[in-house]
């Protein structure tokens, strides 16, 4: 409960610098941050949980209703000393959190048109940051799971045959995740011309002839692992052969910059500049290149024009494509340097020498 009450101060320490009575939190991430990795969700495809934290400058309320509250308060926050507000599911939590603000200025992790009639103020960006560097146990936390979604693409791979489609290639990866408690927000599957025609492809009915992509963001704790893998059936053409050599030195260009104290504008244009140096100048237009994650698959896309500087324990997820080919793992920043968080040690590698040091960055798999 430290870590939480120390999660809590941070707040009330951005309470006070931004003018505010109080701070509003209705998001997923947002719950599972304060909380240590608990939940607050039903439904899976929204940012939002059915449980409500509101932070003031001498108490903390957690509101839902009465339907969700046994769960939440036995599964999720026993032990926690937070007030309890439940009114009744048909009467919504909105009345409650207007009532308590009445009067204040609030910050909120969401818009504040969503509590009508409150003077709420969008602090969703602010509320993040404080999310960015990493404490110990959300490390240990994120190498877990991060290992578990390579694990789970890596082992995908290696069962698949041509015949099947996309649909049951992800039906085979969602299963692996699910029975670890690993949530997919982020899963693609492409076959074929398909992994060259687009840069995010959602599985289809296809069928697999020989070249699979299969790209997986995972989530447990709040915590998103992000990784993608190839695997091939036959010898790789010329060009593959000579991409994929090419695309690690240019993955290695992003992952070695994100230094401590380094701008995330400049590591973006030093990936940049890497493109260009191997002969593919404009290729990082075609598809978002990554930037910071953690809790969000991403917390926005690093370009030229981003903010903010890398911090140690800090995490990011950089994702360099060429065409038919994509690199992507999660990684912690460290003082010694990138902490590959999706390597598990049992996929094929390339292997990249820089600076006298040698680097395994994944290989496509050939069968």
């Amino acid at each position: 409960m430290m870590i939480v009450a120390e999660k809590i101060a941070k707040i009330r320490h951005l309470m006070s610098t931004m003018n505010l009575d109080g701070v509003i939190l209705r998001q997923r991430r947002s719950f599972s941050w304060l909380t240590n990795g608990k939940r607050n969700h039903i439904v899976t495809t929204t940012e939002l949980g059915v449980a409500d934290v509101v932070v003031l400058q001498d108490k903390v309320y957690c509101i839902t209703t009465k339907m969700e509250f046994a769960r939440i308060k036995e599964e999720e926050l026993a032990g926690f000393d937070w007030e309890w507000i439940t009114p009744e599911w048909f009467e919504g939590t909105e009345g409650v959190i207007k009532s308590l603000c009445q009067g204040k200025t609030v910050g909120m992790d969401v818009y504040p048109e969503t509590i009508p009639d409150i003077n709420g103020r969008n602090i969703s960006r602010e509320l993040a940051e404080l999310s960015y560097v990493l404490d110990s146990d959300e490390i240990e936390r994120y190498r877990w799971l991060s290992r578990s979604v390579a694990q789970a693409l890596e082992k995908t791979c290696r069962e698949i045959k041509p015949g099947m489609s996309e649909f049951e290639i992800q039906a085979l990866l969602i299963s692996k995740a699910a029975g670890l408690g690993i949530q997919t927000p982020v899963l693609l599957v492409a076959t074929d011309q398909r992994i060259y025609a687009f840069r995010h492809p959602i599985p289809t009915e296809k069928k697999l002839e020989r070249y699979a992509m299969l790209v997986l963001c995972g989530e447990k704790w709040g915590l998103i692992a992000n990784a993608t893998r190839f695997v091939h059936f036959g010898a790789l053409s010329p060009e593959l052969q000579k991409n994929k050599q090419t695309l690690a030195e240019i993955d290695l260009a992003f992952n070695l910059a994100t230094r401590p104290g380094t701008p995330i504008n400049e590591v973006f244009r030093q990936g940049i500049e890497a493109y260009k140096k191997w002969g593919y100048p404009d290729d990082w237009r075609y598809l978002h290149q990554g930037g910071p994650t953690g809790y969000a698959s991403r917390e926005f896309l690093a370009n030229l024009d981003s903010l903010g500087v890398v911090q140690c324990h800090q995490a990011f997820a950089w994702n360099p494509s060429l065409k038919g080919l994509k690199s992507e793992d999660t990684l912690l920043v460290t003082e010694s340097g990138p902490e590959f968080l999706t390597h598990t040690g049992e996929w094929e590698y390339l292997e990249i020498e820089k600076h006298g040091v040698i680097y395994p960055r994944p290989d496509i798999l050939v069968r």
